[in-house]
């Protein structure tokens, strides 16, 4: 069995997040010149780290994000699987008072446990789940050991959540902010270790 080492990062800064605007699967926003910018230095820190495999989201944000891995010539596979969240009628909305009560009211639901709820036309935290572990599992059984995934903040919870089989209740104590990086490390088929967390050195010149 082939051990994988997974840098995973969240997409650089969009205008929408630069806007308090939320996005979701459904917005497919570029990165901004901020984004351009966390992109460059992510892989000015990384770039002797020798990648077998890349994935990214089928959103634009993410493969912009780690660009110039991909122009190297490293096999590089878009999994849909791992995009991010469906807010559903909640994307493209400014995160006014009014919407902020609304998205800590959806939090509550999923902390005490109500992982069915989902926002009207969106996805719940289950239904994320579902199709984030056949991504996991095209990664895990896919080619290469060190590997580079870029995809969004809130499957990112759900995702690092499935891989260290925490409830989905607890998923928000994994924190994140644009192209922050968590590096995890496969011990047996089915154990990870994790190696760091929002991990932000390489941005600390911006």
């Amino acid at each position: 069995m082939q051990r994988k080492k997974i840098y995973l990062v969240r997409h650089g800064q969009t205008d929408f997040n630069l806007k308090g605007v939320v996005q979701g699967s459904g917005i497919d926003a570029p990165i901004n010149e901020t984004g351009r910018s966390q992109a460059a230095a992510f892989f000015e820190a990384y770039k002797d780290v020798e990648f077998d495999q890349i994935y990214h989201t089928s959103l634009i944000r993410t493969r912009q994000s780690i660009q110039q891995f991909v122009d190297r010539g490293i096999p590089t596979t878009a999994l849909a699987e791992l995009n991010e969240i469906s807010w559903g009628e909640y994307e493209g909305t400014p995160m006014t008072p009014q919407e902020n009560e609304y998205y800590r009211h959806m939090l509550h639901q999923w902390q005490e446990g109500n992982l069915d709820y989902a926002i009207a036309g969106g996805e719940s935290p289950n239904q994320v789940a579902v199709r984030l572990q056949r991504g996991i599992d095209k990664i895990i059984s896919g080619p290469g050991e060190t590997i580079l995934v870029c995809m969004h903040g809130r499957a990112m919870r759900i995702f690092l959540s499935l891989i260290f089989h925490y409830d989905l209740r607890y998923m928000d104590q994994f924190e994140h902010s644009n192209l922050c990086l968590y590096l995890l490390e496969q011990l047996g088929e089915d154990r990870f270790v994790l190696r760091k967390a929002n991990d932000r050195a390489h941005l600390k010149a911006l």
